[in-house]
């Protein structure tokens, strides 16, 4: 899985940090969503699913790997 995010779409809910905080983070400044990781870690596949689900400004796209059949 890749993640992949739009900060400019972002609108600072911080449902993604609640979700994944592995994953993501938000700036001091404005809560703009900050990624910290790319490829997430194993096991919090779902909860990076949930963050890109629950994200009201639809910024965060995930880039499923090995689904080629």
């Amino acid at each position: 899985m890749k993640v992949i995010i739009d900060q400019n779409k972002c609108v600072a809910s911080g449902q993604c940090v609640l979700s994944a905080p592995e994953v993501f983070d938000q700036r001091e400044e404005d809560g703009i969503v900050v990624l910290l990781a790319a490829t997430p870690p194993e096991g919090v596949e779902d909860d990076v699913r949930q963050a890109a689900a629950l994200c009201p400004a639809q910024a965060i796209w995930l880039e499923e790997q090995g689904d080629a059949q």
